[in-house]
């Protein structure tokens, strides 16, 4: 087959997938995570069934892509931040506010709790503690970052400290929490 066969045809593919993603989670939300079918998601997507089957086995399979590439976006995001320019303390700040405003957007819910199990969760956690300790050794090697403690367990610290995040009732407070976590990265006096 020519390139160009190939390439739309791979586009299109990706324009039923994407399209199949974004349709599954406004149904989610809309409806809840157990009145969604199939059908459904088949009918508003505007494909036929045996089509949505080729792409997908079931609703989970499809909520489990569409969280992965919510993930894949969220660490794309971070990764961004990080490259800004600025010293190495005010990309470890932003990316640190940033993980935190994501951790309280997406609040603890049964949808949540289907999709933050599996091995692409395990890889991005391990990603982002590694860019977060990337960015506490910077931070340790310039002096603006203690290095009496690990980076490791450092980057630990924020990202356990973080979730709280989850639970609380601003953004306002979400800052103060980053805030209180910034303050435990101080070398000591």
């Amino acid at each position: 087959m020519p390139k160009l066969w190939n390439e739309t045809i791979e586009a299109h593919r990706r324009a039923v997938r994407d399209a199949t993603l974004d349709t599954t989670a406004a149904l989610v939300a809309e409806r809840g995570l157990r009145s969604v079918t199939m059908s459904q998601i088949a009918e508003q997507t505007g494909i036929g069934r045996a089509t949505l089957y080729k792409y997908f086995p079931d609703v989970e399979a499809i909520l489990v892509a569409w969280h992965e590439r919510q993930v894949t976006g969220h660490l794309e995001y971070l990764a961004e931040l990080r490259d800004l320019a600025g010293d190495g303390r005010e990309r470890l700040e932003a990316v640190l506010e940033a993980y935190a405003l994501i951790h309280h957007e997406h609040h603890g819910t049964e949808l949540a709790a289907l999709l933050h199990r599996g091995e692409h969760v395990a890889r991005a956690q391990q990603h982002l503690h590694d860019l977060i300790r990337d960015l506490l050794s910077e931070g340790a090697k310039t002096g603006d970052i203690r290095d009496d403690v690990a980076p490791d367990e450092l980057a630990s610290y924020c990202l356990h400290a973080l979730t709280a995040a989850t639970s609380l009732p601003s953004k306002a407070a979400v800052r103060r929490l980053v805030a209180v976590t910034l303050a435990g990265l101080h070398p000591p006096s």
